[in-house]
């Protein structure tokens, strides 16, 4: 076990009993560099597996709000920053690989933003937005990775949980018409997407997105209006 990169624990260095949070300590992962443990390992026997089983089961972090556990982060909880990894890291991969087109650079990508997430969590404003926080990260590693694409060539982002009140066949139609956007997403020019995504999931403006995508704000318009067209017309059905 390798501990995680040193990074000041901002204020709150006990627990509300008034015990003393214990330093983090991680295992490597599966990339370069040392950082949190962002996927389960895998089990070995099963008495092995059952035991890890029981001891999910009986996680107090599971069911905890995000802005629990990231206040818990915060205070060098690496256990609760995990647990945010697995809620929302399939969220982030996805994203992602749309910005990316690329499955494979997006898993490198959403790594690097949870790295950065954990080693900056001391400028976090508010815990409950922290899904939000970390997408903008993972929004900044993607278009840094397109920047350097783009020059090279020169020289030539969800799912949250459903309320617990909405029915089975609700939360199903639900994930259908998710499912139904990301295919339409698919289905656009690489430029759109990357507009539409940046504006409707990350929340930029205009302006940051032709300066992320170092385009003029005019063909900004133009791509976002286009796609928007496109998606209305392949998302009629759900309307």
């Amino acid at each position: 076990m390798s501990r995680i990169p040193s990074r000041d624990v901002p204020h709150r260095r006990h627990s509300q009993s008034g015990q003393r949070i214990r330093r983090p300590v991680v295992k490597a992962g599966s990339h370069a560099g040392r950082r949190p443990t962002l996927r389960a390992s895998a089990r070995g026997d099963t008495a092995r597996g059952t035991a890890e089983e029981a001891l999910i089961d009986d996680d107090p972090l599971l069911n905890a709000s995000d802005a629990t556990l990231a206040a818990r982060a915060v205070d060098g909880d690496v256990q609760a920053f995990e647990q945010l990894a697995r809620r929302h890291g399939a969220l982030m991969r996805v994203y992602a690989a749309k910005l990316l087109g690329s499955e494979a650079e997006s898993e490198d990508v959403v790594q690097e933003a949870f790295l950065t997430g954990w080693r900056r969590l001391a400028d976090l404003d508010s815990p409950a937005h922290i899904r939000n926080w970390l997408m903008r990260i993972v929004t900044h590693k993607a278009i840094d990775r397109i920047r350097v694409r783009r020059r090279h060539d020169d020289i030539d982002d969800w799912d949250p949980p459903a309320p617990p009140e909405h029915s089975p066949e609700r939360i199903v139609e639900a994930r259908l018409q998710l499912d139904a956007v990301w295919e339409a997403l698919d289905r656009l020019p690489a430029d759109q997407r990357r507009c539409w995504l940046l504006r409707e999931t990350a929340g930029y403006s205009y302006q940051e997105i032709a300066d992320a995508l170092e385009l003029p704000v005019s063909t900004v318009r133009g791509l976002l209006a286009r796609a928007r067209r496109f998606l209305l017309h392949e998302l009629e059905a759900w309307r």
